[in-house]
């Protein structure tokens, strides 16, 4: 298996505060010291063969300026529609000889091709795979699927209800919209059966989209941003168009096409709740800072909005003092408590002090900007699997958590750090194959070019001396110190790795899932991070708050057995069951009860989907 490196440097934890503080070192050799200062120094064991000769680099192209980038937004741009070539669906010559006239359609077939004359000046716009299906499913089966006799049929009527609701998955209804023939638009036989045709082709090719939006989505997301990594998920249209046209469950079969997991069941019941409610009219000031024995007029509000949504277990807890004490302006010590339970809830630390954060978790989102987070999440659970699998890891990067879930049940929540803005962590889904203890780092290539070469220029036996291991191209050691480093710019012919210890970046243990963006769960020994609430501060992989639960939980055994483990030394061990692991980015997410609770856009992505999805439907609009 190959071993991907990670994404972070080891950082003592009173110079990683002052940098994630925004604190800028005063040289590139000073921010090299800040991020790699304090390992284990140590002479070269073995002997090292010499290492490859330095090339000549061209003016420019050598030296301090090269930089390895991060993945960029892509301004989205939906492909364009295409107009169906119905030329080869028109009718033919009539057969000439005997054995031609021999062949003899059915009654709907027949009708079927007469009717065909009508799309020879028709216009219809769709997707071009769709169009390209349309034509495909029609000559190999010359047949109504949407009508019988002279009118749309009760197979038609279904699934014109069913695109009609498509606001109640978060889609847009104007996207699926069929004119349905009528009596009164079409008096003339001629004329009704040429409405009649083409309405058969505009149903379903909106069906064939509807089916498509349903179980992938309305864009492709890796288009988007190098930060999203999805496979495909093909769909046989001809397949959907052949099933529709032999079953009477229309309504069962489009619905099936979308995620059949609770949690997207659960986001479809917050948006009807959240569009039949009212907007929110209690508004608390956003920027509200109260402490114990303090008061404020604004008080009273956040208040009346916890005992609003109190569960059993709150209320139990917390009924009686916010009975009392919830139209009081004075932060009373014995509401510490309820406010503690809040913060805690709401994935915060907990320190009783009310502050932006906790007035946002409560009241400082709008019903429209919810509303806006639940379509977002809708759009994103059509790019995973309709089953996201038991047992399995969820990932939820905004709310700064990592769960092991099986059948049904969280058996471990635990707090994690994620990459910082300029580090941002990926958005994907893959497999958990490998638990590594005491593990090696592998150094990325990011961090050699862009974080260890402006010292090594000047100090290039650091890495020797600091417990680092250097390997070239055919993975044979070589000693740091004999390298020249300035010879080189963004493409650096060798690997970096930190050996095991203390100071290893990657703490006691990591979990791996082979994936390009080279991101795992670890641990880290940078333990205060995670007390605090906002933990997006690595360089992209997941830090783990309880590693040692998280490695029992998909090795199916004990902590116990982990800590016994972790006192031989260097080990791996495999995963041997299938347990997916969704590093996944959601604003809004159900708890395992079902309540979906909602987050900050910490890398600002639902902005970039949400003008994904604008230039989606302005292709779509029927004046494209």
């Amino acid at each position: 298996m190959k071993i991907l490196g990670n994404k972070k440097a080891v950082m003592p934890i009173a110079i990683a505060a002052a940098l994630a503080f925004g604190q800028q070192p005063a040289s590139a050799q000073g921010l090299f010291d800040m991020l790699f200062g304090g390992g284990i120094r140590h002479n070269p064991q073995g002997e090292f063969p010499p290492p490859p000769k330095p090339r000549k680099l061209q003016p420019g192209t050598g030296g301090g300026g090269a930089r390895i980038s991060s993945p960029t937004y892509n301004t989205y741009r939906a492909d364009k529609l295409v107009r169906a070539d119905f030329k080869s669906l028109l009718p033919a010559p009539l057969p000439a000889t005997a054995q031609d006239a021999a062949f003899v359609p059915s009654v709907t077939e027949s009708a079927f091709r007469d009717a065909l004359a009508g799309l020879s000046d028709y216009e219809l716009f769709a997707e071009p795979d769709i169009a390209k299906a349309l034509i495909a499913y029609y000559s190999a089966n010359p047949d109504f699927i949407w009508v019988t006799g002279d009118s749309p049929n009760s197979r038609a009527q279904d699934a014109v209800r069913v695109l009609g609701e498509a606001a109640s998955y978060g889609l847009t209804p104007a996207d699926y919209s069929v004119d349905i023939p009528t009596a009164a638009t079409s008096a003339m036989p001629e004329e009704r059966i040429k409405n009649l045709v083409r309405f058969e082709m505009a149903l379903s090719a909106r069906v064939l989209r509807y089916a498509h939006d349903a179980q992938s989505g309305r864009v492709d997301p890796n288009r988007m941003t190098g930060y999203y990594d999805f496979p495909s998920k093909p769909l046989d249209l001809e397949g959907v168009l052949k099933t529709l046209a032999h079953t009477q469950e229309v309504r069962t079969y489009l619905e099936s096409r979308h995620p059949q997991n609770p949690e997207y069941q659960a986001l479809r019941v917050e948006l009807e709740s959240l569009q039949a409610s009212e907007e929110n009219e209690i508004v608390v000031d956003p920027k509200l800072l109260l402490k114990p024995g303090e008061s404020s007029p604004e008080l009273p509000k956040l208040l009346t909005l916890i005992a609003r949504n109190l569960d059993d277990e709150m209320g139990g807890a917390y009924g009686e003092i916010l009975a009392r004490l919830g139209k009081s302006e004075v932060y009373d010590p014995e509401l510490v408590p309820v406010i503690k339970a809040v913060q805690q809830r709401a994935g915060m630390k907990g320190d009783g002090v009310i502050g932006p954060r906790t007035v946002a978790s409560l009241a400082g989102t709008s019903k429209a900007d919810k509303i806006e987070k639940v379509r977002v999440a809708l759009e994103e659970l059509r790019w995973l699997p309709s089953d996201l699998g038991s047992p399995r890891v969820f990932i939820n990067q905004p709310a700064f958590t990592a769960s092991y879930i099986d059948n049904g049940e969280e058996k471990l929540k635990t707090r994690v750090v994620i990459g910082k803005v300029t580090n941002q962590t990926a958005f994907f889904y893959n497999q958990i194959k490998q638990v590594d203890f005491h593990p090696y780092w592998g150094v990325p290539q990011s961090i050699i070019v862009n974080e260890m070469l402006p010292r090594l220029r000047s100090d290039p036996g650091y890495l020797d001396r600091a417990g680092y291991e250097v390997t070239d191209s055919r993975g044979q050691r070589v000693p740091s110190a004999a390298v020249d480093w300035g010879a080189y710019g963004a493409k650096v012919p060798f690997s970096v790795r930190q050996q095991p210890s203390e100071a290893n970046a990657l703490g006691e243990l990591k979990i791996l899932f082979p994936n390009k963006h080279a991101i795992y769960m670890h641990d880290t020994p940078q333990k205060s991070f995670f007390e605090r609430d906002m933990r997006a501060l690595s360089h992209g992989c997941i830090r783990l708050q309880d590693p040692r639960g998280m490695a029992a939980a998909v090795l199916g055994t004990s902590v116990d057995d982990i800590a016994e483990k972790l006192k031989h030394g260097h080990a791996t061990e495999n995963v041997t069951r299938v347990i997916p692991v969704y590093v996944a980015y959601f604003t809004a997410w159900p708890d395992m009860s079902g309540k979906v609770e909602y987050f900050d856009d910490v890398y600002e992505r639902d902005s970039k989907l949400m003008q994904a999805l604008d230039a989606t439907e302005a292709v779509r609009a029927p004046s494209s």
